[in-house]
C-alpha cells in the first residue's frame, strides 16, 4: 500500500516549521470550538495530531486510489451526455473515496460541517493530489472556491452553499469568455436583475472553465448595463440544481484529460449576488486567483515530485553496458539538479502559504474583534509578503515543474516517450501549469513591482541577517550575499530608465530575486536533514549561474537592445 504522505519527509518537515504553533492558534481563534464540537482541537498538541492523521488518510486514497486511476482516466477522459458533463470511471471512485474519507471543507469553519484544518495542510493534500493524477486536482482542489463565499459573502449565502462544499459538492469558477481570457476585464456575460423572481438572471457563455459542470460555481458577469471596463463586473454564485447553464462542449487537451475543460451556456440561470456589486473583478477574483495560484504551486510541486519519482526509479532499473545509468555522470547530474528544483519549489511553496495563512486568519479575525495595533501590522506585513511571493511561486513551480517533467522523460529515453510509463502523461499534464491562472508572463508582470518598491530585496536582507545555516555552508551564504549585491546594482541600472526598460528587463529582474530567495529557504533547511544539504549546494550552484547570466546580460544591454527586438514588429507590419 502506497502512502503519499508517510514517504514523504519533506511534506512532514513543512507541516512541523516554527510557525505553525502560530499558525494554528490563529485558526482555532485561542481554541474557542472545543466545547463544541466533538473533534475539536483542545490545544496545539491535539490540533497538530488531526492535521497529521488526517493528511496520512489523504496520503493513502492518493497512493491506492487516485494514482492507479490516473492512466484510465486519461485514457477515457470526461464526456457530455444531455448538457452535462459525466466524469470517467476512475474520476468518479476518486471522488467517492475522498468524500466517503471526509476530506471536503478542508479549511471551512466547523459550523458549515467544515474541518477547520489550516490552508497549509490543504495546500500539502492538494500536492499530493497533484502527484497523483494532476487533473483530479484540478476537481478537487477546486473546493478552495468556497473560501472566497467564506470570506465575503453574505451570511445566508454561507450557510446555504458551505455546507454543501464540506458535503463533497463540487465546485468551479467561472470567469473566462471567448473574447475574455487575460484581459477578465472584458468579460460581457450578461447579469440582471429579474424583479418578478426576485433573483438576478445569468446570460451568455463562459469558455475553458475548469470542471465547468461543478455544483457550485461562482461567475464573474457584468451586473451594470451600458459598462465595459472592471468597474461593471459583479460576482455571483450559482447552484448546478437550477440546470440553467448548458455544457455545449468539453475541450480537447493535450494534458490534465480527466479533468474538463467546458464552454458553458448561461439562459435566464438564477444566481445570488457575493459581496458588493461592482467589486467582482476588483476584489473578489482577485482573491480567487491568488488562492488558485497557490493551488497552482501545489500541483506543480506534486507534479515535480511524481517526476523525479518516475525518473530515479528508472535510473536505477535501466541498465545500459553492464551498469544501471544512474551510475552515469550525465544521468546524476540530471537527477541531482530535479531533486534541487523540486526542493526548492517546495521550500517556496510552504513559505508561500505561510504567509498567505497569516494574513488570511487575521482578516477573519478582525471581523470578530479588533486588531491590536501589533496585529493590525503583522497583518498588513503579511499581506504585503503574500502579494510580492504569490506571483513568485507561480512562475517558479510552474517553470520547475516543467524542467523536472522534461528532465524525467530524457532519462527515460525513448521509452519515455511511449504510453507504457506514466512520465508520458506527466509531461503533458506539467505543461499547463505555467499557462493557466496566469502565464509566466503574467507572474511577472505582477512581481516586477516587488522588485522596483524594494520589497523583495527587504525580505532577501532579513534572510541574510538571520544567518540560519552551518558554518560548513558558509561558502553558499557569501555567494548569496554577492548574488544579492549584484541584483541591487543591475535593479538601480534598469530602474534608472524608462518604464520600457523595466518591463523588458523584468523577467530577468524577478528571476535573480526567486534564485536567491529559493536558495535561502533551502540554505535554512540545510541545518536540519542531510538531503537538504545536498539540494542546497546543488541549487546554489545553479542559482549562482543563473544570476551572474541575467546580471550579465542587463549590465551589457543598451537602449538599442529593444529596438532590436522589436524590429521583428517591423517585420510583421
Amino acid at each position: 500500500m502506497a502512502n503519499f504522505f508517510l514517504d514523504n519527509k519533506d511534506i512532514q518537515y513543512h507541516l512541523n516549521h516554527p510557525l505553525m504553533e502560530k499558525i494554528v492558534e490563529l485558526k482555532e481563534k485561542g481554541f474557542e470550538d472545543k466545547d463544541k464540537y466533538d473533534y475539536a482541537p483542545t490545544d496545539f498538541e491535539d490540533a497538530m495530531d488531526s492535521y497529521k492523521r488526517v493528511l496520512t488518510i489523504v496520503g493513502e486514497v492518493c497512493g491506492d486510489v487516485v494514482g492507479p486511476n490516473a492512466e484510465g482516466v486519461d485514457h477515457d477522459g470526461p464526456t457530455v451526455v444531455n448538457d452535462r458533463v459525466v466524469y470517467a470511471e476512475g474520476t468518479a471512485r476518486n471522488i467517492e473515496a475522498l468524500n466517503q474519507a471526509g476530506l471536503s471543507g478542508f479549511t471551512l469553519p466547523r459550523k458549515y460541517d467544515g474541518l477547520n484544518f489550516p490552508l497549509i495542510c490543504f495546500v500539502m493534500a492538494n500536492e499530493m493530489v497533484g502527484r497523483a493524477d494532476a487533473g483530479f486536482g484540478n476537481i478537487w482542489g477546486l473546493q478552495d472556491c468556497a473560501e472566497t463565499l467564506n470570506e465575503f459573502a453574505s451570511e445566508e449565502i454561507k450557510s446555504e452553499f458551505l455546507p454543501m462544499v464540506s458535503a463533497g459538492a463540487t465546485c468551479a469558477m467561472d470567469l473566462t469568455e471567448p473574447d475574455a481570457g487575460s484581459d477578465l476585464q472584458a468579460v460581457m456575460l450578461k447579469a440582471t436583475w429579474d424583479e418578478e423572481q426576485n433573483t438576478w438572471l445569468l446570460n451568455g457563455v463562459k469558455r475553458f472553465i475548469t470542471n465547468g459542470d461543478g455544483e457550485v460555481s461562482l461567475v464573474l458577469a457584468r451586473s451594470e448595463e451600458g459598462t465595459t471596463d472592471a468597474r461593471g463586473l459583479s460576482m455571483f454564485v450559482y447552484d448546478k440544481k437550477h440546470l440553467a447553464v448548458k455544457v455545449r462542449r468539453i475541450e480537447n487537451k493535450l494534458g490534465i484529460k480527466g479533468s474538463p475543460t467546458c464552454e458553458l451556456v448561461f439562459t435566464n440561470a438564477p444566481a445570488q449576488l457575493v459581496g458588493d456589486r461592482k467589486m467582482g473583478l476588483i476584489k473578489y477574483v482577485m482573491s480567487l486567483m491568488n488562492a488558485a495560484r497557490i493551488g497552482i504551486g501545489a500541483q506543480s510541486t506534486g507534479l515535480s515530485e511524481a517526476a523525479y519519482r518516475e525518473a530515479l526509479k528508472y535510473a536505477n532499473e535501466r541498465e545500459q553496458f553492464g551498469k544501471p545509468i544512474i551510475q552515469f555522470p550525465a544521468v546524476y547530474e540530471m537527477l541531482s539538479n530535479m531533486k534541487a528544483k523540486l526542493h526548492g519549489s517546495r521550500a517556496l511553496l510552504y513559505e508561500t502559504a505561510r504567509f498567505v495563512e497569516i494574513y488570511k486568519n487575521y482578516a477573519h479575525l478582525s471581523k470578530d474583534r479588533k486588531l491590536s495595533p501589533e496585529e493590525r501590522a503583522e497583518m498588513k506585513a503579511y499581506t504585503k509578503l503574500s502579494d510580492g511571493f504569490t506571483p513568485l511561486l507561480k512562475l517558479f513551480t510552474s517553470e520547475y515543474c516543467n524542467q523536472v517533467a522534461y528532465d524525467s522523460l530524457q532519462i527515460h529515453g525513448g521509452s519515455g516517450y511511449m504510453k507504457d510509463y506514466p512520465i508520458e502523461r506527466i509531461v503533458r499534464d506539467a505543461r499547463i501549469t505555467n499557462i493557466y491562472e496566469g502565464t509566466s508572463q503574467l507572474q511577472v508582470i505582477a512581481a516586477i513591482r516587488h522588485v522596483t518598491t524594494g520589497s523583495y530585496l527587504t525580505k532577501i536582507k532579513e534572510y541574510e541577517s538571520e544567518k540560519c545555516y552551518p558554518s560548513d555552508m558558509d561558502s553558499i551564504y557569501k555567494k548569496l550575499v554577492s548574488m544579492r549585491e549584484e541584483y541591487e546594482t543591475v535593479v538601480a541600472q534598469v530602474t534608472s530608465g524608462d518604464s520600457e526598460q523595466i518591463d523588458f528587463h523584468a523577467r530577468r529582474l524577478v528571476e535573480i530575486a526567486g534564485h536567491i530567495v529559493i536558495t535561502y529557504l533551502l540554505l535554512r533547511q540545510s541545518t536540519e536533514v542531510d538531503d537538504y544539504r545536498n539540494s542546497a549546494q546543488v541549487y546554489a550552484k545553479y542559482a549562482e549561474s543563473q544570476v551572474a547570466s541575467h546580471v550579465e546580460y542587463i549590465k551589457n544591454s543598451c537602449c538599442g537592445d529593444i529596438d532590436i527586438f522589436k524590429a521583428v514588429l517591423d517585420e510583421q507590419l
